[in-house]
């Protein structure tokens, strides 16, 4: 088992990853429960585990891609134009639930999901309890996920 620092940095770093899921999906204008990276593309040093660690380098990615002006901020404008005009209203619900300094952008620390809710997910995800998901792992949940919403969906 892990130690509590060990346990505190997995939940910050995971809390981070899981960011890139609603951005990521508004990017590429997939539906809204996100799109699903695959998990070679996850796993950035392709040793065949992905860490939470490897999870929040791909979330700063996609953060990144949505932030169009580079000034480490998503205004609804940078979302919308990602995602056409179906998420413009979900965009605006969301920057006027997360917009904790109400100046019209989102930083990355305001996107942050819930921590419990994050590591809730990865420890569900990571089943041997190794502190990192394999591909079946995370092959596993994709399957189960999937099969929770009638096989329906890409990916």
């Amino acid at each position: 088992m892990m130690n509590r620092l060990t346990v505190k940095i997995g939940l910050t770093a995971a809390a981070l990853a899981v960011v890139a899921v609603p951005l990521a999906a508004i990017a590429k204008g997939e539906g809204r429960h996100g799109p699903r990276a695959s998990f070679e593309q996850l796993d950035a040093d392709g040793n065949g585990a992905l860490t939470r660690a490897e999870m929040a380098a791909f979330a700063r990615i996609r953060f990144d891609a949505v932030d169009a002006d580079g000034n480490g901020l998503v205004s609804a404008e940078e979302i919308a134009a990602h995602a056409g005009k179906r998420a413009g209203k979900r965009a605006e619900r969301m920057l006027e639930r997360r917009d904790a300094n109400s100046d019209g952008s989102l930083s990355f620390d305001e996107l942050r999901p819930d921590e419990d809710r994050i590591a809730k997910r990865f420890e569900r995800v990571d089943t041997d309890e190794d502190g990192a998901i394999s591909k079946a792992e995370f092959d596993a949940a994709h399957d189960a996920r999937k099969a929770r919403r009638g096989g329906g969906g890409s990916n």
